[in-house]
């Protein structure tokens, strides 16, 4: 399939764009290593007025500045000091909009996804959850700010039809506790009935 140009991701509605993202496919081709995993979970963050998004009041710093690229980059950041997680900037340059990618199902590597999750054999737990799906794909803190639509990019992600919207559910995010009213809005987008969506804590 084709990959996603420049013109999906620098579109306004980051909204609708996390919807979109459902059932696309994530592809990475590190050191000759390549492996894929179709898109199942995804939120929403957008400034400035989303108080869950580190952009919010459009906060411009070290750690955000990747956010306020055009559309079609892609934003990693680390949690808690253990976690990279992979979101893809969206909308105009300036806006601050990104999605985060909470889970795909793998479609292709699955060995080497197993091997850098230090698993045996494949189950969700093996990239259901951001943190997770980021070790299994290899992406790192190294690739914020990496081009997802240029030619020579090792990230991609390549398109494949709507998901029809009776397959999709949407929700609140999850650990944004600090939001107060943001806590609700039904920005989490993931495939209904699907085992690779993660487990809210």
């Amino acid at each position: 399939m084709a990959k996603l140009t420049a013109a999906f991701f620098r579109r306004e509605d980051t909204v609708q764009i996390a919807k979109d993202l459902l059932g696309k496919v994530i592809v990475t081709e590190f050191n000759g290593l390549c492996t894929s995993g179709r898109i199942v979970e995804t939120e929403a963050y957008r400034a400035p007025e989303d108080k869950a998004c580190h952009a919010y009041l459009n906060r411009n710093t070290n750690r955000t500045k990747t956010m306020f690229l055009a559309g079609g980059v892609a934003y990693i950041y680390l949690c808690y000091g253990i976690h990279h997680l992979f979101n893809v900037v969206t909308g105009p340059v300036g806006a601050a909009h990104a999605v985060l990618v909470r889970a795909v199902e793998p479609v292709s590597g699955l060995a080497i996804m197993q091997e850098r999750r230090g698993l045996s054999h494949a189950k969700p737990q093996l990239t259901a959850g951001p943190g997770v799906m980021s070790r299994a794909l290899g992406l790192h803190r190294q690739y914020d700010g990496i081009s997802l639509v240029a030619a020579t990019s090792p990230v991609w992600i390549e398109d494949q039809p709507i998901l029809a919207e009776e397959k999709i559910s949407a929700g609140p995010r999850i650990g944004i506790g600090y939001a107060e009213e943001c806590i609700s809005w039904p920005w989490r987008f993931y495939e209904r009935n699907n085992q690779w969506v993660s487990k809210p804590r």
